[in-house]
């Protein structure tokens, strides 16, 4: 990841994927500030009410209910922000040395279903140790959901390998960490709401991906609650924007 400054001195975001503020914007700002909100982007945007229309246009119905220039998300992305509010900030216990273990045992799935049951055990935060086995360390509370009962065995194991070599083995922490910082100072860098937005955006990405683990397995300087902070500003400013925007007059 590659930071680089545009030709107004403004810190640009290279290789942070793109967001077309123009169609996202308002969804954004809904679901970082109050997924149930409803909130007027055109004041908080400094946006004509035309214009905030026309760009809001091309969003899919189903993602935005509209009253004139005030949109509400759908129940399904509300939802779905929800669980991912709990992934970015996880409920994690004391850890006794053990690990979780998952081993897939469902068979004559297409590679649809086995891609889509692979996503759901990475935002369980478990790693792949080898095909159908994923394990971690049991620190996390969290339920399992039901429908991967049927699909999955799970175990509490205390491995014989070395807590540490196995963390080695399943995630690359020090990529992690890397990449955490580079966001920071994305973060601290950025002066334009777009800029700030996309790497906004991509912290919640990174923190998906976040392993959780026990803190008796992390580098000391280990930049996760640093990065969940640097997040959690920014949906307070995010709150503060919309909120102040709700009851100005339209333009």
């Amino acid at each position: 990841m590659v930071l680089s400054a545009d030709g107004r001195g403004r810190t640009a975001c290279a290789d942070l994927p793109q967001v077309r503020l123009a169609r996202t914007i308002v969804v954004g700002a809904c679901r970082i500030s109050d997924p149930s909100a409803r909130i007027d982007a055109r004041p908080a945007y400094r946006t004509p009410a035309g214009r905030a229309r026309s760009r809001i246009a091309a969003m899919p119905a189903e993602d935005l209910h509209r009253d004139h220039s005030v949109y509400r998300l759908s129940d399904r992305l509300v939802e779905r922000q929800r669980r991912q509010d709990d992934a970015i900030h996880p409920s994690t216990r004391a850890w006794r040395m053990h690990w979780e273990v998952a081993v897939v045992t469902a068979t004559g799935r297409g590679p649809a279903q086995r891609a889509q049951l692979r996503d759901e055990l990475v935002l369980l935060r478990l790693a792949e140790l080898r095909e159908g086995v994923w394990m971690r360390p049991a620190n996390l509370r969290r339920a399992w959901p039901d429908h991967l009962g049927a699909l999955t065995q799970r175990f509490t194991a205390r491995p014989d390998q070395p807590h540490q070599v196995l963390v080695d083995t399943l995630w690359q922490i020090d990529h992690w960490a890397g990449t955490a910082s580079t966001l920071l100072s994305a973060f601290t860098r950025a002066a334009a709401p777009a800029d700030t937005f996309t790497v906004a955006a991509a912290i919640v990405r990174h923190l998906l991906t976040d392993p959780v683990l026990p803190e008796q397995l992390l580098p000391a300087d280990w930049p996760a609650s640093h990065l969940r902070a640097a997040y959690a500003e920014y949906q307070s400013d995010v709150l503060r924007l919309t909120r102040n925007g709700r009851d100005a007059p339209e333009r």
